[in-house]
């Protein structure tokens, strides 16, 4: 005895891909600037901590430590380069 399943037609995955892949393109334009400002905000604390400039604008807690800043720059930028991986992934041309 054969039993055939037959599942009903679902939504076409196409062009919701294709809305992730501009939008995943769109936040790795917008992330890049943003690891500039914590990377300068890292070399400004680390600055200040050598007495080369004046006091850091953050004097207390966790965000007053450069190596959060230069975390948080070399995250936002591998965020950035994945997401530009991303979406260019369906891209014939990006190659």
């Amino acid at each position: 005895m054969v039993v055939r399943i037959r599942f009903a037609k679902g939504h076409k995955l196409g062009r919701k891909r294709q809305k992730n892949r501009r939008m995943a393109l769109v936040l790795a334009a917008l992330l890049p600037p943003s690891a500039l400002a914590a990377a300068v905000l890292a070399i400004w604390s680390i600055a200040a901590d050598l007495n080369w400039a004046n006091s850091f604008a953050i004097s207390s807690g966790i965000f007053s430590h450069w190596h959060v800043w230069l975390a948080a720059a070399v995250a936002l930028q591998l965020c950035a380069r994945a997401l530009n991986r991303y979406g260019k992934s369906g891209d014939p041309a990006a190659f």
